[in-house]
């Protein structure tokens, strides 16, 4: 099968061969439709986050329809279109498992940093992490679900009741969130790189209340922030713009050094937490609403031996929304 490998860090993926996998007694095979890029791959691709397998396939946002099963397999059917989600698999017995938080297994293994992912024709992943795609969505704008959608949702939760939220970095999970946040009757103030008219014109299409720099204070504090960009220094930025109570979530799975700041800019029982990974229970209840609520994924089409660009569109910011690898047309991908 083709597939786009990191054979090491910090080096181009390489549009190669390699053999079809063959899927365990609770696997299934999947013939990849697509799959969405996300910052985590260029965090591995980069070897900004420790001792990926290698030679790695990346990649973990993936729909496809499942072409073979293994004996143990009882979640899913031949032909059934299924996402494969960052979350891999887990150890299943210790504390964090059985107490609802198998997010932070140390036994986690995750899909395209330590199990081959989703940039190739064919993915294997283990059937009871896997979810079913809602229907109405084609593969294109199911795919941004899977992890942007994902984790922004697990942010979102996080954030309580707030009722006005700053995002600080408005891309392909900001931009899906803030569909979820309006129907939960939520007000949104996007925060862009300073002077991106065009991501911050973006956000208003999609009905911030207002837009602006990240260096920008909005009209009124905050409830709650969550920071999607990975730059440490809108750390102490957004705990100034929430109010006496209000939260600041850290979105993403690595980012820069926090500078540092007065104790005063903390105080008032404000709170600085992070996500991370998601649970399966995070997927079922995301998606559920996804069946409720018509998002709508602003996706840019690549091929997959365009994988390396649509990798440098995202690391240079030009890319708006979410970029998906298009791996195989499927005519049926929207059910």
């Amino acid at each position: 099968m083709k597939a786009m490998v990191l054979e090491s860090a910090c080096q181009p993926l390489v549009f190669r061969d390699v053999p079809v996998p063959k899927p365990e007694p609770q696997q299934v095979l999947v013939q990849v439709n697509a799959c969405a890029i996300c910052r985590t791959d260029l965090h591995v691709t980069d070897g900004e986050l420790p001792d990926p397998k290698l030679p790695l396939v990346p990649g973990h946002q993936i729909v496809g329809r499942v072409s073979a099963v293994g004996d143990q397999v009882v979640d899913f059917e031949l032909g059934e279109r299924v996402g494969i989600p960052w979350l891999g698999r887990t150890c299943g017995h210790c504390d964090y498992c059985t107490s609802g938080r198998e997010n932070l297994c140390d036994g986690a293994r995750f899909t395209g940093y330590h199990l081959d992912g989703g940039y190739a024709e064919f993915a294997v992943a283990d059937s009871r992490f896997c979810f079913r795609v809602p229907q109405g969505y084609s593969d294109l704008h199911a795919a941004p679900l899977l992890c942007a959608g994902l984790i922004g949702y697990r942010a979102l939760a996080m954030a309580g009741d707030a009722r006005r939220l700053g995002f600080y970095g408005f891309g392909a999970a900001a931009h899906i969130l803030i569909q979820v946040a309006h129907y939960q009757h939520r007000q949104v103030y996007a925060f862009t790189r300073a002077g991106d008219a065009k991501g911050q014109n973006f956000a208003r299409e999609l009905g911030a209340l207002w837009a602006g720099d990240s260096s920008e204070k909005p009209p009124q504090p905050l409830d709650a922030a969550i920071i999607f960009a990975p730059a440490g220094e809108l750390v102490p930025l957004a705990l100034e713009s929430v109010g006496k109570g209000g939260i600041v979530i850290c979105a993403g799975i690595h980012m820069s050094d926090i500078p540092s700041f007065p104790y005063s800019t903390l105080w008032g029982e404000r709170t600085l937490r992070s996500v991370a990974n998601l649970t399966r229970r995070d997927g079922e209840e995301f998606l559920s609403l996804c069946s409720k609520v018509s998002i709508r994924t602003e996706s840019r089409a690549f091929p997959l031996c365009a994988a390396n660009e649509a990798l440098s569109a995202l690391r240079s910011g030009s890319l708006q929304g979410a970029g998906v690898l298009i791996v195989r047309e499927d005519q049926s991908s929207a059910t």
